[in-house]
């Protein structure tokens, strides 16, 4: 069984950055896809970008195209969310995803594996 372990989460002001992490490890780790999702209080979880587990297509939610950027190193089996130009509406809980049946647009399957997430939190 595939675990996630995230980190990067905190408190950053409007317009700062912050760097999320989320390493993966056991089962087939290495061919699942990778990425993130996340929820605000009061709201449902929703995609924000993933990675298929080869080739170089990445996916993102339109809420945050052109200030976040995913990228994963397979030898490390880590994803990272680099998350730039942050806004208070991105406060939310940010959970890694692992999906072992791949990735092909911004939403993930029922076997999805999730980690405990990390909160973000974006001050004005």
């Amino acid at each position: 069984q595939v675990q996630l372990a995230e980190s990067g989460g905190g408190l950053v002001q409007a317009g700062g950055s912050l760097r999320l992490s989320c390493a993966a490890s056991g089962g087939t780790a290495s061919s699942y896809a990778m990425g993130w999702s996340r929820q605000a209080v009061g709201k449902e979880r929703e995609f924000v970008a993933g990675v298929p587990w080869r080739g170089s297509s990445t996916y993102y939610a339109d809420s945050v195209k052109g200030r976040f950027t995913i990228s994963r190193d397979h030898a490390k089996n880590t994803v990272y969310l680099q998350m730039n130009n942050l806004k208070v509406e991105d406060t939310a809980v940010y959970y890694c995803a692992a999906d072992p049946l791949g990735l092909f647009s911004t939403s993930w399957s029922r076997g999805t594996v999730w980690g405990q997430g990390t909160q973000v939190t974006v001050s004005s």
